[in-house]
């Protein structure tokens, strides 16, 4: 099937406009991030298009979907109810979903309040920093890192990558400054709706385990191949314990997707699949 691009729409919910794109035939899949949108997920969006009415969406307040409150927190029912909308609006059933870090948590979210819009999860590497047995430690440097970020923003990156062990697989953005030109995909943009609006109320998130449960057989955890060890692989391996699951690897570490994108995408098609074949759907 030829795959001609996406088309682009806009929904509104309460407090935000998302701008959102589909693309492709099939079986409704809605890839979630946070703060990660449209344009980070397109090297995995085009393949799996080939398969699946692909949607892709700027989560409120990142890039095209603005909010009415610029300075309003990114809690994960918020953000989760914003997909429940749209889901809802698209009219095309239960979705499968492919929701990483941030947007993991989103998922996990929606996952727990409507279950029914949930026809399979992966989520890769939800930052679950309160299942850890280190959870205070953590949240105190999260904490110093998101206040250091207003006085240093390069340090401030510096620092919270070496917490994750996340490695950029391009080079660190130069701040903007009178002079200086948009880096790609606005990074700064991104990077101050993280670090002011969204990684605290993210981290502390507290999923709801029992509601989680009920259709563990819908949710696959996922974790890097080559992140092993690093702090959001930990949180995926602690919340599939919860759940009483198996971790399953995907190529790449906590952006495999982009780095990694084909063998990423090629999994995550064959974990659909095997789901859809197990329902009968």
């Amino acid at each position: 099937m030829a795959n001609h691009g996406p088309v682009v729409y806009s929904l509104k919910v309460p407090g935000a406009r998302l701008h959102y794109e589909i693309q492709g035939a099939g079986p409704l899949l809605v890839v979630v991030g946070l703060p990660m949108g449209c344009k980070g997920f397109a090297p995995i969006s085009r393949p799996l298009a080939e398969h699946f009415t692909v949607v892709t969406f700027d989560p409120r307040g990142v890039h095209s979907s603005p909010a009415d409150d610029p300075n309003q927190d990114a809690v994960p029912e918020l953000m989760a109810d914003d997909v429940h909308r749209l889901i809802s609006a698209l009219d095309a059933g239960p979705a499968y979903l492919f929701a990483s870090s941030g947007g993991g948590v989103t998922a996990l979210a929606l996952a727990a309040q409507h279950p029914d819009q949930v026809r399979m999860l992966v989520a890769h590497e939800p930052p679950l920093l309160e299942l850890l047995t280190d959870r205070a430690e953590v949240r105190a440097a999260i904490d110093e890192i998101c206040d250091m970020y207003r006085e240093d923003r390069p340090a401030a990156l510096q620092k919270y990558l070496a917490l994750a062990d996340i490695r950029l697989h391009r080079p660190t953005p130069e701040p903007p400054g009178p002079n200086s030109f948009t880096a790609p995909w606005d990074v700064w943009t991104i990077l101050d709706r993280l670090f002011h609006f969204t990684l605290r109320p993210t981290t502390r998130y507290r999923p709801d385990i029992d509601a989680l449960r009920s259709i563990a057989d819908r949710i696959v955890i996922a974790g890097g191949s080559k992140a092993q060890g690093a702090l959001f692989h930990r949180t995926a391996v602690a919340l599939a314990d919860q759940l009483g699951t198996e971790i399953v690897d995907f190529p790449g570490d906590h952006t495999g997707f982009l780095t990694d994108s084909e063998p990423f995408a090629q999994l995550l098609f064959e974990v659909f699949t095997k789901a859809r074949s197990h329902n009968g759907s």
